[in-house]
């Protein structure tokens, strides 16, 4: 007599049994002799993901599929040769119109035989088989690469391996997981796990890159160890990193049924695999399952060589700052990327002067090999006539979206030769940093030639002498932001007190806060409490900045504060507006400084309050759900009024990728000895300091070669009598932010690719204009663009092409003045940052073809808009301030200012 506990073991043990069963499920395969027909259709669609008055384009094809058994083997019967062939293929295509509804259309056998690729669609294939894996691909013919595809896509239903893990299909080679019931398997693919034949490349600043959102389910049907259906849907949707409404959505589904089984071949006989498929007529050879790129030439894309031909008769002009130059910017990246090097120098060689830097640009964004050489074999280093075009191509190579060891061997090759100029050499040293950063996120850092590119700025660093030198080296290598380069940053930082020091405390301020130890901050706190020496009040500041936003303890956020109050005024004053400006934000620090201001020792009027003009301002120019910009001045003043230090800075955030936009910082020192003022309220070591102004870019993270306005007593006056009133140029040409280019295997076998190029023209201007006479100083920096963003998905197959583009276009301008009167005391200030009216337009093109037929069909729409201007605001107290300055009557011509 059996006991309830006996029972009950037996219920569980049955439930585990019935619970194994439903998760197993035998391999498939085919019995010898029998045909199994199949019924195949694949459709796909493309369409904008942000425009729903343009249609999608959508087509389906259907064929049937006939399947047998070849061989197997005949000790174990799981392994086998199938054999494969398509027939009645049509493809119908149903665009969706708005008022004659859906019109459906079908290609005959003879239109498909008609193209030259796909007359091999009914050449068979085989595959081989092992219990569910497809461990071969065999073509007699591989006919057109299209067509091949097709096939795979077909095959690559089969590959039905029953356990979770790395599969090969057309896809590639990819990570699956299977979730059986009964006799239905679903089977999840990880796309972004793909590895195999890729093509492409794209920007490494993640800011200006590409999502890529790709989904893929199959659904098998099974009956015994025969499939009965299989459906596969997969969705591709891609967009812009910096702005998601540009891009496409591209949906693709196969659908595989049985309906008859009748009589078919006999099995073949053989021992082996190879010894049957040596015997079949046609040769079959093995063919990889893995789609592969296509090689097809820019059909969209102008000639060069038309180009020469033409370009005497319609002359170039370049407007830098509109959106028409950076279209042609955009179609001459595509020229270069295909042509040859005797046409690109010959292009360079007949181009009139104003033309040639634009060219510069673009060939470097090109970025072939012939375009390197030709301006390689253009530019000479040692020609002091082509400074600036020497210049103009170290700048685009800082700025290429994705350089090449190629573009680095060109620039460091150049450097290694005969300089002329030692602008050009100072540029090419501090660019080089740059170019060494963007490699090494692109996992290049230990090719040689990068290895070699470090080494090259670690040496010259340590092997400089003058101080001048040694800052062009710390800001390369603010550049390069090389996490092993921090120590000796460290020691820089600390055994100089001046310019050095500071220079190399703002390349550390450039790493990620994961980089600042506790080795680091202790170096940080040295320097900030000057515990061994007595630093520049700029060294002080950046020193307590680190500390401020690199995770920043209770006992560093105390000692900063207590430190204040033996701070001159405005140093104090600046940094006590950068704690404060932090309190307003969202930054991390801010939780840990309202923790330490719970201490009434700490929270008080004593120790916050400062008197002095310099501050800190902060605030949002532009936020969506995928992009935060905003805008941060930072002004520091002297003692006695005057401006020490203006800083602008412009960011983004997207999707939690930063990117410093731009940051111009103008600095000036010793103009107290032209006003009559005294050198004791300065800094320690100040006395004796010379007149000096100057100004230092950083541009999409790229820190430029700082401009010196002028430097010394006798530069001043001669600057005075040679000063034209015109601002100077910081940074002008073209840049290719964006450019991504990627193919899409799609599990049916069809390719698709998306390409984006996104170009800014760019032109930034400075003036700092400082009167003796009316005892006064303005600063201007002025901001002018054109932007363009072109994308471009197209869907490829032997009897059908549609694709997608998108352009966007914007005009931008803006402005940052400053005006200082420092006659009285104290000094009056009036900032202002203001954007002008923002012209912008979309084009939204839907585009499709049957090259059989040569039937192309085109909808196109659009919508524009203007953005109105606005001036940002700062702070009441500044409004107030502008008002009176700005209000005031027109004074006469003034004598010649200093700058």
């Amino acid at each position: 007599m059996c006991s309830w506990a006996h029972l009950g073991r037996l219920a569980l043990c049955f439930l585990l049994l019935s619970c194994t069963a439903k998760g197993q499920l035998d391999p498939p395969s085919f019995q010898p002799g029998v045909l199994h027909q199949y019924h195949y259709t694949v459709d796909f669609q493309i369409g904008h993901i942000s425009q729903p008055s343009v249609r999608n384009s959508s087509l389906k094809a259907e064929a049937a599929i006939q399947v047998h058994l070849l061989w197997r083997n005949a000790s174990h019967p799981g392994e086998q040769l199938v054999h494969v062939k398509i027939h009645d293929f049509k493809i119908h295509h149903v665009p969706e119109h708005e008022k004659t509804g859906n019109v459906s259309m079908g290609l005959s056998p003879e239109d498909l035989l008609a193209g030259e690729d796909f007359g091999h669609i009914a050449l068979p294939v085989i595959f081989h088989w092992n219990s569910g894996k497809v461990e071969g691909f065999y073509g007699a013919s591989e006919g057109g690469s299209q067509t091949l595809d097709l096939k795979r896509g077909l095959i690559s239903l089969f590959q039905l391996q029953l356990r979770s893990g790395v599969e090969v299909d057309v896809s590639g080679k990819c990570l699956v997981t299977y979730n059986i019931s009964h006799n239905n398997v679903v089977k999840t693919k990880d796309l972004h796990s793909c590895t195999g034949a890729t093509q492409g490349h794209t920007s490494v600043n993640k800011a200006f890159g590409v999502q890529w959102q790709p989904t893929s389910k199959s659904l098998y049907s099974m009956d015994s160890r025969l499939i009965q259906s299989v459906v596969t849907e997969e969705a591709h949707i891609i967009s812009l990193t910096l702005k998601s409404s540009i891009g496409a959505n591209i949906t693709s589904r196969q659908k595989l049924e049985l309906e008859s089984v009748l009589p078919g071949p006999p099995e073949l006989l053989g021992q082996t695999m190879q010894e049957v498929l040596s015997t079949l007529p046609g040769k079959y050879h093995a063919i990889d399952i893995i789609g592969q790129p296509l090689k097809t030439t820019c059909q969209h894309c102008h000639s060069l060589i038309t180009y020469l031909k033409e370009s005497g008769k319609r002359p170039m002009r370049i407007n830098l700052s509109k959106p028409l130059s950076t279209r042609r910017f955009h179609t001459f990246v595509q020229m270069l990327r295909h042509a040859k090097k005797r046409d690109i120098l010959q292009l360079l060689q007949k181009s009139s002067e104003d033309v040639v830097p634009f060219l510069i640009d673009a060939a470097v964004a090109a970025q072939s090999t012939a375009s390197l050489s030709a301006l390689s074999e253009f530019l000479d280093f040692n020609n002091k006539k082509q400074v600036s075009l020497q210049e103009k191509f170290l700048y685009a190579a800082a700025f290429a979206p994705h350089p090449s060891i190629e573009l680095l061997s060109t620039v460091m090759n150049k450097l290694k030769g005969k300089v002329a100029e030692p602008t050009v050499m100072t540029t090419g040293i501090i660019i080089t940093g740059a170019v060494v950063r963007k490699l090494c996120q692109m996992n290049l850092c230990g090719e040689k030639e990068v290895e070699y590119a470090k080494a090259t700025l670690v040496e010259g660093l340590k092997e400089s002498e003058e101080e001048e030198d040694e800052i062009i080296y710390l800001l390369s290598l603010k550049n390069a932001q090389l996490p092993e380069t921090i120590p000796l940053l460290l020691e820089y930082a600390e055994e100089d007190t001046g310019s050095v020091s500071v220079t190399a405390l703002t390349a550390l301020q450039s790493f990620h806060r994961e980089h600042i130890t506790d080795e680091v901050k202790k170096t940080l706190r040295r320097i900030f409490h000057q515990n061994r020496e007595s630093y520049e009040k700029n060294a002080r500041l950046a020193a307590a900045e680190i500390l401020l936003l690199a995770d920043p303890s209770l006992f560093d956020f105390r000692n900063i504060i207590l430190a204040l109050e033996s701070m001159d005024i405005e140093t104090s004053k600046l940094l006590l507006s950068k704690i404060n400006n932090i309190l307003r934000s969202q930054h991390p620090s801010r939780n840990v400084f309202q923790q330490a201001l719970k201490d009434s020792q700490l929270n008080n009027y004593y120790r916050l309050s400062r008197l002095g003009g310099s501050s800190v301002f902060s605030g949002l120019m532009a936020a969506s759900d995928d992009m935060v910009s905003t805008y941060s001045l930072e002004l520091l003043y002297t003692e006695s009024g005057l401006l020490r230090r203006s800083l602008s800075d412009f960011s983004i955030l997207t999707h939690d990728n930063p990117l410093r936009a731009a940051q111009v910082s103008i600095e000036a020192s010793g103009l107290e000895s032209l006003l009559g003022g005294g050198g004791a309220e300065e800094e320690e070591g100040s006395e004796g300091q010379e007149v000096m102004a100057g100004m230092s870019a950083i541009l999409f993270d790229v820190q430029l070669r700082p401009i010196v306005f002028f430097k010394g007593y006798m530069d001043l006056v001669s600057k005075i009598f040679a000063n034209s009133g015109e601002p100077t140029s910081i940074v002008e040409g073209n840049v290719l932010l964006i450019d991504h280019l990627q193919g899409i295997q799609l599990q049916s076998g069809i390719q698709a690719t998306a390409e984006f190029q996104g170009g800014l023209g760019l032109e930034i201007f400075a003036n700092v204009d400082v009167s003796l006479w009316d005892q006064d100083s303005r600063t201007s920096i002025k901001t002018k663009s054109g932007l363009v963003i072109d994308f471009r998905a197209e869907v490829s197959s032997p009897f059908y092409q549609a694709h997608v583009k998108t352009r966007t276009e914007a005009e931008t301008a803006l402005n940052f003045n400053t005006i200082v009167k420092f006659f009285g005391s104290p000094a009056q200030i009036c900032l202002q940052l203001f954007q002008e009216p923002l012209p912008y337009r979309e084009i939204f093109t839907l585009v499709e073809s049957f090259p059989l037929r040569n039937v192309t069909s085109k909808v196109c729409k659009g919508r524009k808009a203007i953005i109105p201007g606005r001036e940002f605001p700062l702070h009441r107290a500044n409004s107030d301030m502008c008002k009176v300055l700005l209000s005031e009557d027109e004074k006469p011509q003034e004598p010649p200012t200093l700058f």
